[in-house]
């Protein structure tokens, strides 16, 4: 077990190629934002005590589309050698946390009361690691105590956190709720579109229920 994060602070993955999107998918439109500016404004609004984001493939155009609010950006030269980079680049660049809650950019559900309910988590159970759990699967975000640091920095090529906690029996899990958020990520434009169709669906719905409080 490990000790309770006092601190903690956020890494963004934002890197990635988008190869099977066919253009950077990072700046797809989604409810009139980019994709990951839902991830970013998430963590903007969160108590944690930084965060950073991390680019790589066309950098320049996507901090261009975004406002990265109180994000320190770091650049990962060596994107292309895949997720493990990025994640080093970003642990490396926090100071002084004891743990850092990793995201995905691309999975635009992700709540600041999620982000939250990881740490809370952490910090009662003393676990090194936190997963999310949705649809039956633990996924990102995740929190990884600063003693796993150096399994992920030890992590090479297109890999992440599962080869980090695979095999191990100390992981603690949140359920993702509706109140905590979606975890569905984008990697197809397929993707993109039903989540655009869900979050219409979504909005309209909201804006019935507006319209029959006001008429009551």
């Amino acid at each position: 077990m490990s000790r309770p994060a006092r601190s903690a602070a956020a890494v963004i993955l934002a890197a990635g190629e988008s190869r099977r999107f066919g253009a950077q998918k990072l700046l797809a439109p989604l409810a009139g934002r980019p994709l990951v500016q839902h991830v970013i404004d998430a963590a903007n609004a969160s108590p944690l005590a930084g965060f950073v984001l991390v680019v790589g493939a066309d950098a320049d155009a996507i901090l261009a589309g975004v406002n990265v609010g109180r994000a320190r950006v770091v650049r990962n030269p060596d994107y292309a050698s895949g997720q493990a980079s990025s994640l080093h680049t970003g642990l490396r660049a926090l100071d002084e946390a004891d743990a850092a809650l990793v995201l995905l950019g691309d999975v635009p559900g992700v709540t600041t009361a999620l982000l939250e309910a990881l740490l809370e988590k952490q910090r009662e159970s003393g676990a090194p690691a936190v997963v999310s759990r949705w649809g039956g699967r633990p996924m990102p975000p995740a929190l990884l105590h600063r003693d796993l640091w150096p399994d992920a920095l030890a992590l090479r090529g297109d890999v992440g956190m599962r080869e980090v906690l695979a095999g191990r029996d100390d992981v603690a899990e949140v359920e993702v709720t509706s109140a905590l958020g979606a975890l569905d990520d984008v990697d197809t434009r397929d993707d993109h579109a039903r989540l655009a169709t869900r979050h219409d669906q979504i909005l309209r719905r909201r804006r019935s229920a507006v319209r029959a409080r006001r008429r009551e």
